[in-house]
């Protein structure tokens, strides 16, 4: 697998053991390709990252062998990066990784590391949100140019009240769309908001947004998905490497750019050039910082108007108060016709 190599990031010194063990083998890149490539970008990763407990999702021998979620922070993890303890909603708990330095990154990557996935809060208060985050989900029949239709009108909804996203690719079909807030709310509250927001677009758009779910619900519209929001919920952060096989990225991106790029555009080998060219396009995100109260007074006019309260939570998570049924509609017991 060759000789280990030393990588030079931010002031540090990272080793990277088997530097040529091919991680993409459809393009043949390697584990060294993608420690560069974070090495290129890492600026732009770390602002994304910075102070975040994150979860990586590690690929060892590559994208075709087997792979995991670590949450807990590696034992061998150096002492220059710090941890922040969290409580998932099962009551368990873990100390998890805060990336405050660029090589925090990129060892990160000479463990496997391919997808960062930061919690939407800062160690100093992990039960905060600073930040709404929005995930239009392509469903089957649409597509991202779909998504980047949806994704602009959601611009228009964001804007009506008071509010500001920055989009980036998934790094597949979707698109996410990023939102600083006040650490002031509950992440009950933050999901809250999300739906307040999906409903608003849902209304906008009835064919080709949808907030549903259920997907025998959801047709062949953009889903909304609020449950990202959820605690311990988390999207893959941006700059980060996608497991598919041309080494896609979750590229940021400008408004004037969605829909005219695509997810395509952006892997590993092309991310770097634009990066040096523009620098990360989100760098101003950590200068604003937004108050969800419009969108928590629209979910309590939804609730009081309409009668449109809560959405059903994934599977794992405890019933929470307010939630309905979590039961799929087609598997739902049908009520007994009353007796003539």
């Amino acid at each position: 697998m060759g000789d280990a190599v030393e990588l030079e990031v931010g002031g540090r010194t990272v080793r990277l053991s088997s530097p040529d063990k091919v991680f993409f083998p459809e393009r043949g890149h390697t584990k060294l390709d993608v420690a560069r490539y974070y090495q290129a970008v890492a600026p732009g990763i770390l602002r994304a990252l910075r102070e975040r407990p994150t979860t990586l999702q590690r690929y060892p021998d590559g994208i075709e062998g087997e792979w995991f979620y670590q949450k807990r922070a590696p034992k061998s993890m150096p002492d220059w990066i710090p941890t922040a303890h969290i409580t998932f909603p099962s009551g368990r708990s873990a100390d998890e990784m805060c990336p405050t330095e660029e090589a925090a990154v990129v060892w990160a990557a000479q463990y496997g590391t391919l997808v960062f996935h930061p919690w939407p809060v800062r160690r100093s208060d992990v039960d905060h949100p600073d930040e709404l985050r929005i995930d239009l989900d392509p469903q089957p029949g649409t597509d991202y140019d779909d998504a980047a239709h949806a994704a602009h009108e959601l611009r228009a909804v964001l804007d009506a009240y008071g509010l500001r996203g920055w989009p980036k690719t998934s790094g597949g079909r979707g698109l996410h769309v990023f939102v600083p807030i006040e650490p002031r709310w509950t992440f009950t509250q933050v999901r809250r908001a999300a739906i307040a927001v999906g409903r608003e677009l849902e209304r906008r758009m009835p064919e080709q947004v949808t907030i549903k779910w259920w997907k025998e619900e959801r047709g062949e519209r953009i889903f909304v998905d609020y449950n990202q929001t959820a605690r311990d919920r988390t999207i893959a952060s941006a700059y980060s490497v996608r497991p598919r096989p041309h080494a896609p990225v979750s590229a940021p991106l400008r408004w004037d750019e969605v829909g005219v790029a695509h997810p395509e555009d952006f892997d590993i080998t092309t991310m770097p050039a634009r990066f040096a060219e523009l620098g990360d396009v989100h760098a101003d995100m950590d200068d604003h910082s937004f108050s969800l109260e419009p969108l928590l007074a629209l979910a309590r006019r939804d609730e009081h108007d309409h009668g449109l309260g809560d959405l059903p939570y994934p599977p794992e998570y405890p019933k929470m108060p307010g939630e309905p049924s979590r039961v799929q509609p087609s598997r739902a017991r049908k009520p007994k016709p009353s007796a003539s």
